[in-house]
């Protein structure tokens, strides 16, 4: 017997799943995490029980793709949900990989499906996309629109949700909440937890944050020509913290019912490229150079959430501005010159509350 809830987190070394452990820490869950650390580094791991001063119950290097060894997790704790963050997550890559992210975003989902089944766990928060909504008609979009993917990231989010959404109908007791998370950026505000992707950025923050760090010349802004305000892509950029707020919500309610329901995670307001690179400026201090490319494949003009339906559902939603999302990134940016990997940056031991 344990005394708190227990949740596996997948992909919990990663930028949202590290912030979301230290959420549910906070709250009272206890938490074991598996991640591969494909794009993310186990010293995240180390962070999380620095800022939430309290243990992980486990963490574990295992592929999704490995059930056996994922199997084997379960059968070494009593897992009450799972929250399924572990993906890969890059635009621009997908197009050039997308037999890639196929046989690992989908056989992922499928894999950990089977292994909860075989173990009787039946709640499951899984982190999509706002991407699945693809080149949406109308602006901002709510959960009604029809996806249309527009890139084999987005696809593979689409068919996981599809997948979910099967083994829901099917599965008697089984609930699912999807979370369609538009845009997450910003950092833990003690500087200690962000986002540090391996190799060259695929998302537009740690990209500008490396630029004003001078780890790279400029940030490429791929298109100028969209019907947007100035010309860039538009997007919903929402706080991590709220991000993940929203899982460890998504946790509470997700036996509210039975079968699978889908919420969008955003704030409603949009920012545009040259308008956050702008914003990080100001944050930062510094000058923030930057190239106009040709537009990227699979990219659309503007997508911005209408959130009213998890609003009106549990009451939430998202509290922080684009000046604390920039001025939290350059924090950790500042203090992880070289991300996680830096020698040079030591995060101060875990204490457990009094």
């Amino acid at each position: 017997m344990h005394g708190n809830p227990l949740v596996l987190v997948t992909g919990g070394a990663g930028f949202i799943g590290s912030h979301t452990c230290v959420e549910l820490l906070a709250h009272d869950w206890d938490v074991v995490v598996v991640d591969d650390h494909s794009n993310s580094s186990p010293r995240a791991l180390e962070r999380i029980e620095a800022v939430a001063r309290r243990k992980l119950r486990g963490a574990y290097a295992v592929d999704l793709l490995d059930r056996p060894a994922l199997s084997a997790v379960f059968d070494a704790h009593p897992v009450d949900a799972v929250v399924h963050f572990a993906a890969r997550k890059a635009v621009g890559e997908s197009v050039r990989m997308p037999a890639e992210y196929y046989d690992t975003n989908i056989g992922a989902t499928t894999a950990l499906l089977r292994v909860m089944g075989e173990h009787d766990v039946r709640r499951l928060v899984f982190s999509s996309s706002c991407s699945v909504y693809g080149d949406a008609a109308r602006q901002p979009v709510d959960e009604r629109a029809p996806a249309r993917p527009t890139n084999p990231y987005a696809q593979s989010k689409h068919l996981c949700e599809t997948v979910i959404a099967d083994v829901a109908r099917r599965r008697p007791g089984f609930s699912a909440l999807s979370l369609r998370c538009f845009n997450p950026i910003g950092a833990h505000p003690g500087g200690l937890l962000g986002e540090d992707p391996r190799g060259e950025p695929g998302n537009l923050l740690p990209y500008i944050a490396q630029v004003a760090v001078r780890r790279r010349d400029h940030v490429p802004v791929f298109g100028d020509d969209y019907a947007t305000p100035d010309g860039t892509g538009v997007r919903d950029y929402t706080h991590v913290l709220d991000v993940a707020e929203a899982h460890r919500l998504a946790l509470r309610h997700v036996a509210d019912r039975p079968g699978a329901t889908v919420y969008n995670i955003g704030t409603g307001r949009g920012t545009s490229v040259l308008d956050l690179i702008a914003a990080f400026g100001d944050a930062s201090g510094r000058e923030i150079p930057y190239r106009i490319e040709g537009r990227r494949p699979g990219d659309v003009a503007t997508l911005v959430a209408d959130a009213h339906a998890v609003r009106n559902a549990w009451g939430r939603h998202a509290t922080r501005g684009i000046a604390d999302m920039c001025r939290d990134a350059w924090t950790f940016q500042q203090r992880n010159p070289r991300g996680y990997a830096d020698p040079t940056t030591r995060p101060p031991e875990p204490r457990q509350p009094a």
